[in-house]
């Protein structure tokens, strides 16, 4: 579905609305259809049987919120965000920054290359000159089969087999290990089937060409061959936070201890949406950590800098995705969250989940050099404390106005604190009911 133009109006004061109101507002930007919403009302996908064909040993469903970041515009169309995750401040800190964004900048990306990698291991080559003229020799042969009788399917929608290389890489006892990469455009779909299929249709002929033992082959994670880039472009920031944000930024990019913690911030914006997408949020994970090591050394997956009241921020890793194939085509809710983007591709769902990362990222480093984490963070989990200690529907608006009020004065607040207030609050009503009778 295609969000209306007049997004930006529906998407104020969002947050503050009921459930019945958002679906209201999503249905009037078209965002979601009148069946969407009976979908989602009826508590969503209940049935047995299409668990039962994902896993084995199926006991139930392990259910997540799921929620909607607003407010953002990517490449030039308005978005949607579904998010299926627990943490509380996620889709909140998201949909400020991506307002932010809307009034001060633009989110722009692009997707450089168009292949994933399959890796054939040869444990210990036995001959390494004959190997590589054997396989230079051959290359056009074995891709040309395997695009026939294993990738005909990718081959005619654009896709297959484009390339064949080997890599010499020393092994511990000075002997030499052969790893041929093979080079897959698998158009909308992940690909990790297709290329595990098409690396076991070529381990018997590459053995029988380079007299060679193939010892095991899989896809790779570490996608370097095809690059997701997204770009944020806010001017007009002031002097002060535009230099903080790049000092944090710095603080990343070189130092390890700091880049995990920074590039977990990331993928708190990307997990949600790969769940909510029927997406291996665990092979894009890999893939985004490998590429931060790339040089040796682990650093930030983006990097911002300012200048003359201009703030820049930049993602680019491997970001693997797919919109064919397994759960995305299976499960119902899935399906509703592809439609909700209007995705046409999986390489547009590949720059919105960068996009979406960035942004992230983006609230995350102006809170951390702003208000602190515990402020900026712990402002957003009160409705958990609030809940968490017990209160009820009466008193929770109390308490959470309390537990507000401590956090301002004392600049931190716990579930102990949220205990102790409303014990407080229980005390002073029980008293109130003793005096009065």
């Amino acid at each position: 579905m295609a969000i209306s133009e007049n997004a930006p109006e529906l998407f104020q004061g969002f947050s503050k609305l009921s459930r019945k109101e958002r679906f209201h507002r999503l249905a009037e930007m078209g965002a979601l259809s009148e069946e969407d919403i009976a979908f989602l009302n009826d508590g969503g996908i209940h049935q047995m049987d299409l668990a039962e064909k994902w896993i084995e040993n199926v006991i139930g469903y392990f259910q997540l919120p799921l929620g909607v970041a607003t407010n953002f515009r990517i490449d030039h169309k308005d978005y949607v965000i579904p998010m299926a995750v627990e943490e509380t401040s996620i889709i909140a800190a998201l949909s400020k920054s991506a307002k932010w964004i809307r009034q001060y900048g633009e989110i722009t990306t692009e997707i450089v290359g168009n292949t994933v990698i399959g890796q054939l291991q040869i444990g210990e080559v036995q001959n390494w000159e004959y190997l590589d003229t054997a396989l230079k020799s051959n290359e056009a042969a074995l891709i040309e089969s395997a695009n026939h009788d294993v990738a005909a399917g990718l081959v005619r929608r654009g896709g297959g087999i484009k390339k064949l290389t080997l890599r010499r890489v020393n092994r511990p006892d000075g002997k030499a290990m052969g790893i041929i990469h093979l080079f897959v455009d698998c158009c909308d779909a992940m690909g990790a089937n297709i290329i595990n299929q098409i690396l076991e249709y070529l381990k018997e002929p590459v053995e029988a060409l380079t007299q060679e033992k193939i010892t095991m082959c899989i896809l790779s994670n570490l996608n370097d061959s095809k690059i997701t880039r997204a770009k944020v472009q806010l001017k007009g920031i002031d002097d002060n936070l535009g230099k903080r944000i790049q000092e944090a930024s710095l603080f990343a990019e070189q130092d390890p201890y700091r880049a995990a913690t920074h590039n977990k911030g990331v993928l708190n914006g990307i997990d949600p949406l790969m769940i909510a997408t029927g997406n291996d949020w665990r092979a894009v994970e890999a893939g985004i950590h490998a590429y931060a090591a790339r040089d040796g050394q682990y650093r930030a997956i983006t990097h911002w800098r300012y200048e003359n009241t201009e703030l820049t921020g930049i993602f680019e890793a491997p970001l693997i995705v797919g919109i064919v194939g397994g759960v995305t085509q299976l499960h119902p809710t899935v399906q509703l969250c592809l439609k909700m983007m209007d995705i046409q591709n999986a390489n547009q769902l590949s720059r919105i989940a960068a996009a979406v990362g960035l942004v992230q990222n983006l609230g995350a480093l102006r809170a951390l050099t702003t208000v602190g984490i515990v402020q900026g963070h712990m402002r957003l989990h009160i409705d958990n404390l609030a809940l968490s200690a017990g209160a009820s529907e009466e008193e929770i608006p109390w308490l959470k106005a309390k537990l507000e009020q401590w956090l301002n004065f004392h600049k931190r607040v716990s579930l102990s604190h949220a205990v102790e207030l409303l014990q407080e609050l229980r005390h002073s009503r029980q008293t109130q009911v003793s005096e009065s009778s």
